[in-house]
């Protein structure tokens, strides 16, 4: 992989979750967390010490000038935000800190961001000093407007020869413009060098196979091949791929979660080892860690094993930090990586 600067593009978001009381409860408060997938994964990197900027579109307000400095002090460049339109996206999570499953509520419609148009942006000139391009399925999946904006972006950054990454988030409440993701997502990852997801979204928005039957009692050992098997089926559909990376997370209860991830490249197949806790603080970012840990590797040239075993542990990480960025170092990460493993 090629070294130099990394160029993060999405949408910068607010999250408001209850707290432990919940709605119901009198005077009911939110915490506000700023966050927004490639935003998370920028946050990352700025830690981690990789030069790192981070391209988006929010008004001229003061609630997106702090939500900009939280990422400045993370060490993030964001001199290229654009500074036009009337408000940023919002999500809410009906639970504190995303400890239950399908209670968001997202906000977005008539953002800032989700009104940028295709043939405003000099996307060669704006990616011009950059060698990485990072974006995720989630800004494709806002408007037809936006997909049209990713796909000039995309050939802008392979004309110029970026590397880039892929995060297939898959939010089925944001697909709902008349397209699916069938329909749009398979030409803008033909220009990925690196897919990131799980097997899951890999069906749902390429197409991939996917194995009937598979549930929480299927083995890590199926899991794992299953992945293999996609991960072949990526790389010989979209010939610019050569990195392939999924995650596997199940939840039993609200402060579960079993994890382990995966990582394929030249016809080999690497597995971080599996992790399971019961004292999850915040699992809302904790892909978007993995995505981080994953960049960081290849960016950073490490062997296949150790880029799955320092993302897992980047992700496993993030379970244990509120709010949507994770906070761990480099140093913190790797100490963590001696004692987190378990079976």
């Amino acid at each position: 992989m090629r070294q130099g600067k990394i160029f993060a593009f999405g949408e910068l978001l607010w999250r408001l979750a209850t707290t432990d009381q919940g709605l119901q409860a009198a005077g009911a408060t939110l915490q506000m967390h700023p966050g927004g997938a490639e935003a998370n994964v920028a946050a990352s990197l700025g830690l981690w010490q990789l030069p790192c900027s981070y391209f988006t579109c929010v008004p001229q307000n003061e609630l997106a000038q702090k939500a900009l400095k939280v990422l400045q002090n993370a060490g993030v460049d964001t001199s290229p935000v654009l500074r036009q339109g009337d408000r940023m996206g919002l999500y809410f999570l009906l639970a504190a800190n995303g400890l239950s499953t399908g209670q968001v509520v997202y906000d977005r419609k008539y953002s800032a961001f989700s009104q940028l148009a295709p043939g405003t942006i000099d996307w060669e000139q704006v990616l011009q000093d950059y060698t990485w391009f990072h974006w995720s399925a989630i800004s494709p999946a806002l408007n037809a407007q936006v997909a049209a904006v990713c796909k000039e972006a995309l050939t802008a950054a392979r004309k110029l020869g970026l590397t880039i990454s892929v995060d297939l988030n898959y939010r089925n409440r944001l697909w709902d413009y008349g397209k699916t993701p069938l329909e749009v997502m398979p030409e803008l990852v033909a220009y990925c060098d690196v897919v990131m997801g799980n097997i899951w979204a890999a069906h749902t928005m390429l197409g991939t196979p996917l194995a009937p039957g598979l549930s929480r009692q299927t083995s890590r050992e199926d899991y794992l091949a299953h992945a293999a098997q996609t991960a072949g089926v990526l790389q010989k559909t979209y010939l610019q791929c050569r990195h392939v990376a999924f995650t596997f997370r199940f939840m039993d209860t609200p402060q579960h979660n079993l994890f382990y991830g995966s990582y394929h490249h030249g016809g080999q197949d690497f597995a971080s080892e599996q992790y399971e806790t019961f004292e999850v603080l915040d699992r809302t970012g904790s892909g978007d860690a993995f995505m981080a840990g994953l960049l960081y590797g290849l960016y950073h040239q490490l062997d296949g094993q150790a880029i799955v075993d320092f993302a897992s542990a980047a992700a496993i990480q993030k379970l244990f930090v509120a709010g949507d960025f994770g906070q761990h170092t480099v140093s913190e990460i790797k100490a963590s990586m001696a004692t987190l493993w378990s079976s």
